[in-house]
């Protein structure tokens, strides 16, 4: 889905997760992370030995234009220096360690480190290279392991997919976006005077041609048919357009309709 619009300001979160990627392998990973970050408001990536080093111009092209993060990208030679300045970590791992660490899922990862967040906490979460996932060594520096609960026969993600998933969740907990709207771009709901008009004026239309048969079904045809306009939510403007298709037919009607035949002088 492509919904880019450079007119509009960008909703960043300077108190959001810092994501950390450990060995990433590839540029092109690390600017699909870039691209999924921005998408959810983050913009702070540090990497930690990338194979491929940095910068990296297989990184700009894949980032879609993601080029704040891509630009403010911090470059470390171990996991310690890029978290030292964090206060809390969340590490990814799909499979078991053997680790007494508490395991939270993406969601609930979420908001602990919203609350983390509203404390002044600084957050980060750490990713592992593509081929392996984060070493013992990287997980035992965590506080919390995030796991994702996926179908358990495969839950193979990669790097830019897991970085989304968990940034999506931290971006949905500020988000305000109603869950069901219809924009109407300008347009008025019609008041219920407008729709009844149309109503009554229809009804009349439908009795003319016999279409409420048998006449003892005609009052529950008419709450149907009620019911199915009122479930629309109708503006003015297609009231007034329905209004129009109704006159349309009606004149139709008219000029179709046989002349009657001149009486014969006895």
């Amino acid at each position: 889905m492509a919904g880019t619009d450079r007119g509009k300001s960008g909703a960043t979160a300077d108190l959001g997760p810092v994501i950390v990627l450990v060995e990433p392998q590839l540029g092109e990973n690390i600017g699909m992370v870039a691209r999924a970050m921005l998408n959810c408001g983050l913009t702070a990536l540090r990497l930690v030995r990338p194979r491929d080093g940095w910068p990296n111009p297989a990184a700009v092209a894949a980032s879609s234009g993601a080029d704040c993060v891509i630009e403010a990208v911090e470059v470390h030679e171990t996991t310690e220096a890029a978290i030292a300045d964090l206060h809390r970590v969340y590490v990814t791992s799909a499979r078991e360690r053997g680790m007494v660490k508490p395991v939270v899922t993406a969601r609930r990862a979420a908001e602990e480190m919203r609350a983390l967040a509203a404390r002044g906490e600084r957050v980060g979460l750490l990713f592992g290279p593509e081929r392996s996932g984060l070493f013992n060594d990287d997980i035992a520096l965590g506080d919390v392991i995030v796991q994702v609960p996926l179908n358990p026969a495969y839950s193979s993600l990669n790097l830019a997919q897991a970085v989304l998933l968990l940034a999506y969740e931290w971006y949905q907990l500020g988000d305000d976006t109603p869950a069901r709207e219809l924009p109407l771009h300008g347009g008025v709901p019609a008041e219920k005077g407008q729709l009844i008009g149309f109503f009554e004026r229809l009804e009349e239309t439908l009795d003319a041609v016999g279409f409420f048969f048998p006449p003892e079904k005609r009052p529950g045809m008419v709450r149907n048919l009620r019911n199915m306009f009122e479930r629309a939510g109708l503006t003015e403007q297609e009231v007034r357009t329905l209004q129009g298709i109704l006159s349309a037919l009606q004149g139709a009607k008219l000029r179709r309709a046989p002349r009657s035949e001149p009486q014969s002088e006895a």
